[in-house]
């Protein structure tokens, strides 16, 4: 009764251990390649000088986060001040002068009607009166034209995004055309040059794996076909992806092929002193092989050496 008891107690204390058997099979996997990619801007715009002048004010540096239409830089040139003010006089002059016509077309009338002037004579002074108020409006217009051009020294963001540079100083003087400043805008993506082997298995859409620690999934956009130096020339889009820096080189894995590889379930391998064993039906019994492991692809681990297809692994279960 006593060793009935006991082993009773054993078998509870004791976990039943049930073993399966697998055969391995050959499995296709995806080869990736490393290697390095830029970042790019999707688009680099320069916000460029409407009107040349003195730069009075600079509002941004390199770094800085800008928004469409946010205003960059003013540009102030004298020349336009002075144009303003000679057309604001010659629209008062104007003014003067048609109010002295009027008064000429009011008295003429009255002539008219007493039987003292000429028709002839009213119609010039009509004439003069509509030539001034003509004269008065082409001005109002080259008054439009230079206020206009006044508004113009403001340089504004034309995307939002990044300023990549800023190529001049405040105080200094600028051009027509010139750029104030160059904005990276419409996000970031990665720019691949891949050696030319590699060209018939870049295909457009493959998923691409980004980055070394976290890994990031994007696909492959385009692939460009002109090949320059030996290297085909590919973009890689990646959802949602950020840098710190524009021109940096970011680690990337792309598909490259595929190949047969033996793959085990993770928990049927056991490590001890440094090696890797997996249990393998032989002869009728169990005997452990060391084998060399490479990754882990599905959640399944490959094994480079020390088994063969059609090896019978066995998978221990508590």
């Amino acid at each position: 009764m006593l060793k009935l008891g006991f082993a009773i107690m054993m078998g509870v204390l004791i976990p039943t251990v049930i073993s399966a058997q697998e055969a391995l099979t050959p499995v296709m996997v995806t080869e990736w390649k490393a290697v390095f990619a830029k970042v790019e801007p999707r688009d680099t715009v320069p916000a460029r000088a409407r009107i040349g002048g003195t730069l009075i004010e600079l509002t941004v540096e390199e770094g800085d986060q800008v928004e469409r239409g946010q205003v960059l830089a003013r540009i102030h040139d004298e020349k336009l001040a002075l144009q303003l003010q000679a057309v604001e006089a010659q629209i008062a002059a104007l003014l003067s002068q048609l109010g002295n016509a009027k008064t000429e077309l009011t008295r003429g009338e009255g002539l008219l009607e007493r039987g003292v002037t000429t028709a002839q004579r009213l119609d010039a002074l009509r004439t003069q009166v509509a030539v001034l108020v003509s004269q008065i409006d082409a001005q109002q217009a080259q008054k439009q034209v230079v206020e206009q051009q006044v508004a113009e020294g403001s340089v504004f963001a034309p995307v939002a995004g990044r300023v990549l540079d800023v190529p001049v100083t405040s105080g200094g003087v600028v051009m027509p055309g010139e750029p104030v400043a160059v904005l990276a805008g419409g996000g970031l993506f990665l720019r691949l040059a891949v050696p030319e082997r590699h060209r018939v298995d870049l295909k457009e859409g493959a998923t691409i794996r980004v980055g070394s620690g976290t890994v990031q999934e994007g696909h492959l956009a385009k692939v460009y076909p002109q090949i320059e130096n030996g290297r085909v020339i590919a973009d890689v889009d990646v959802p949602e992806f950020d840098a710190d820096f524009v021109n940096a080189r970011v680690l990337v894995h792309l598909p490259v092929g595929q190949r047969a590889a033996l793959l085990v379930p993770s928990d049927a391998v056991s490590s001890r002193m440094g090696l890797d064993f997996v249990t393998v039906q032989h002869d009728g019994g169990q005997v452990e092989r060391a084998v060399v492991l490479g990754e882990i692809v599905d959640e399944r681990t490959e094994v480079l050496s020390g088994l063969s297809a059609g090896d019978l692994v066995v998978i221990s279960h508590e």
